[in-house]
């Protein structure tokens, strides 16, 4: 939960006094609540979230750097009236958000991981075509056409078609970004492209 407030605190802009104003609780009893040593009351939570703008489960649920996997042959569709939609993930917080296509072709050896972008950053990647191994270069995973996978890309990662050319859509959600750290050289860093 300590790192959850924190982190959703950061990402909006917020110092501690801003934040225990907008949320209408004690300064100190929000810093003590950061620093993981506070027994918040159930109020408390909800005001925090409330000036936060998530729900309260937001704060005490696990970090979201962690990977997830939807398989395409595993999904139930939506029935809306007229239309079906497989939901593939939401995102909480602020920032940018940056969608991509990536043709990601096979290449002879060992795929190179990219650099680690800011912390927090996640990438949510939904393959079109292909097999593709992507994911934290300790620990990536084999997807094909129709899977879906999060992971956290704040430490390196990589992106591999297994043969061929795999075609896959990545949108990047990344936090509070700085100035000068924009999207005009993302794809090229990334994902290889010259």
């Amino acid at each position: 939960m300590a790192r959850n407030v924190r982190l959703l605190r950061e990402q909006r802009g917020l110092s501690l006094a801003e934040l225990a104003r907008q949320a209408g609780v004690a300064k100190q009893t929000l810093s003590t609540l950061e620093q993981g040593m506070g027994n918040p009351t159930l109020d408390t939570l909800f005001a925090i979230a409330a000036a936060l703008g998530v729900p309260m489960t937001r704060l005490v649920a696990e970090p979201e750097q962690v990977m997830i996997v939807q398989r395409g042959d595993q999904v139930v569709w939506q029935e809306h009236g007229g239309y079906q939609a497989r939901p593939l993930d939401h995102i909480y917080g602020s920032g940018v958000i940056e969608n991509y296509v990536v043709r990601i072709k096979a290449r002879a050896g060992e795929a190179e991981p990219s650099e680690p972008h800011r912390v927090g950053t996640l990438e949510h990647l939904y393959v079109i075509s292909g097999r593709v191994r992507v994911g934290p270069a300790d620990s990536p995973i084999e997807l094909e056409a129709g899977d879906f996978a999060r992971f956290p890309a704040d430490r390196p990662h990589v992106y591999e078609a297994l043969e061929g050319e795999g075609l896959v859509h990545i949108v990047v959600s990344v936090p509070r970004v700085q100035p000068g750290t924009g999207s005009a050289n993302l794809v090229a860093r990334t994902h290889g492209e010259d």
